[in-house]
């Protein structure tokens, strides 16, 4: 579980030990520039017996700055002094670049030492239209790299010295890129890899066991949050940020974090594996496209609801409501956007998602409306609403299991019901099976990948998000609920997400025309279907099948 831990105990622990601790800013001048758990990764893998290390770690650390220090240094020396290439690989493009920049940072701050003593590890300056730092590779004076490569496993042939598998749990296929790895070790090279957990029949968790197990003679460390904080990881963001560091703060930043993730905690912060095969979408993945400021929007009802007299009723949704055309109300209604909404009424959440669509097909989170407690017909009314309030929507999917469908179903009499792609309508009604499963999540998770969506920074989404697992080869919500007491979830963002990012792919638009004026002496309409200048006025359903 996670650690049993109140932010008071915490802050009086950190106190106490603080206050033994030798003043070393008053020593040094300045904090080293390692934490110590990052100087000892250091320290293990210049060890001559580590070959190969394995790493157990909480996110959010800055264990990729460690590693980044060791391979400007290890690349910089000369083969005689056990220099060579260095490779990183990780499942995401963001982390790769990061890596370079870090190692950029290193070699730019070992080289000013060494030219000190009339020695340079690397060119930086112009030279031929070339520099020594470029976009995934930094070139050394000892003739040596340190590059990123993806995480293929043929992308390891060919070459050798040190490897660096970070967040090795989520790269797709870590059985193949290990043995491609290993064999590195038969000229002298070394293996290190370093991850945050994502399940326990993960290849990552199945290395550690045999570790732990005497199976394999691989180093081991395992780093958690707690681990990280008592040795100064808060101290270090605080100077970095310019904050004054209290016991009582790092308390407070450190209850939270854990809240943040949610019952995800055990997993991405205290090295604790779920049960399961892991998450379809991993916290690293899901926060780095958490960039939309857009609203999101809660309703919780009294379960008397019905029952209260029906003035009471009115003031008890009048201030959602009215939240809620105030964010419509800012809508950039040039933009296409798809509504997705997963119903529920009892245990669950009713959520219902808008997504923007720009010129570049990116989706963006316009809104986001949370429900419970809420009666069907209110739960109308505010779909309505938003449905009405949009010009330019271009579908708009609904779960139709259960009693979802009477939602489903009154909305496709008010804005057309499709029941295929050959059909038109604005609403999809959408009863869940394993083939839709399959076909219509590996297009959000491509997205996510492809940086082609944009959603708000909310801790419970992202423990939705991160409770679809792949079950049976399929990626769906597991029936399981998160949380405590009469608040728990089930995946329900992560259905309304994939109903929106499934609606945006399957458009049709309404285009409205005016066709040419007819002569009144040649043909004469009733006054009711004229315009006001005389002019007969018609319009027209096209369907855009989704192309998208």
């Amino acid at each position: 579980m996670t650690a049993p831990i109140t932010k008071e105990e915490w802050a009086e622990a950190r106190r106490s030990a603080t206050e033994v601790l030798p003043d070393i800013v008053d020593k040094l001048g300045l904090p080293k520039a390692l934490l110590p758990y990052q100087g000892n990764l250091l320290e293990t893998l210049e060890s001559s017996t580590c070959h190969v290390l394995f790493v157990e770690k909480s996110r959010r650390i800055g264990l990729t700055f460690g590693f980044a220090a060791y391979a400007a240094l290890r690349a910089a020396r000369a083969k005689a002094a056990g220099g060579m290439d260095v490779m990183y690989i990780s499942y995401s493009q963001e982390m790769t670049r990061e890596f370079i920049d870090a190692c950029a940072m290193w070699s730019r701050a070992f080289n000013q030492a060494a030219m000190a003593v009339d020695e340079f590890l690397f060119d930086d300056s112009d030279k031929d239209g070339e520099r020594a730092i470029q976009a995934f590779r930094i070139r050394f004076a000892s003739g040596f790299e340190v590059l990123a490569l993806s995480s293929a496993p043929r992308s390891l042939r060919g070459k050798q010295g040190v490897v660096m598998i970070d967040e090795a749990a989520f790269v797709d296929n870590l059985k193949e890129l290990l043995k491609a790895a290993l064999a590195f070790l038969m000229w002298g090279g070394q293996v290190v890899v370093c991850s945050t957990h994502d399940g326990t029949e993960n290849e990552f968790n199945l290395q550690i066991r045999d570790i732990l197990g005497g199976r394999k003679p691989y180093h081991h460390m395992r780093i958690d949050f707690d681990e990280a904080l008592r040795q100064g990881l808060y101290e270090r963001i605080c100077l970095v940020n310019g904050a004054t560091w209290t016991p009582e703060a790092e308390a407070i930043w450190r209850q939270d974090i854990i809240d943040f993730y949610g019952d995800g905690a055990d997993e991405e912060l205290f090295c604790i594996p779920t049960m399961g095969t892991g998450s379809w979408l991993s916290a690293p993945l899901i926060e780095a496209r958490m960039t939309s400021d857009a609203p999101v929007l809660s309703l919780d009802l009294p379960t008397n609801f019905l029952q209260r007299p029906e003035l009471e009723r009115r003031v008890l949704l009048s201030p959602f409501m009215e939240e809620l055309e105030a964010a419509l109300e800012v809508l950039d209604q040039n933009l296409l956007y798809a509504f997705g909404f997963d119903f529920a009424r009892v245990a669950d959440l009713s959520v219902g998602t808008l997504l923007s669509l720009d010129k570049m097909l990116k989706r963006r989170s316009a809104l986001t409306v949370e429900l419970r407690n809420v009666p069907g017909d209110e739960q109308k009314m505010i779909v309505r609403t938003i449905l009405s309030a949009v010009t330019r929507m271009v579908g708009a999917a609904f779960d139709a299991t259960g009693m979802g469908w009477t939602v489903a179903e009154d909305m496709g009499r008010l804005f057309g019901l499709r029941e295929n792609e050959d059909s038109s309508g604005l609403v999809w009604a959408i009863k869940f099976t394993q083939d839709w499963y399959r076909i219509n999540m590996p297009p959000l998770k491509v997205a996510f990948e492809d940086d082609a969506i944009s959603i708000s920074k909310n801790d419970n989404h992202l423990t939705d998000l991160r409770s679809v697992k792949v079950i049976a080869g399929i990626p769906r919500v597991p029936d399981v609920r998160s949380g405590e007491g009469p608040k728990k979830r089930h995946g329900d963002y992560a259905i309304a997400l994939a109903l929106a990012h499934f609606a945006s792919r399957m458009q049709w638009h309404d285009y409205g025309y005016r066709r040419a004026p007819i002569p009144l002496d040649r043909f004469s309409e009733p006054a009711e279907r004229q315009g006001d200048d005389g002019r007969f006025r018609m319009s027209t359903l096209k369907r855009a099948r989704g192309l998208f």
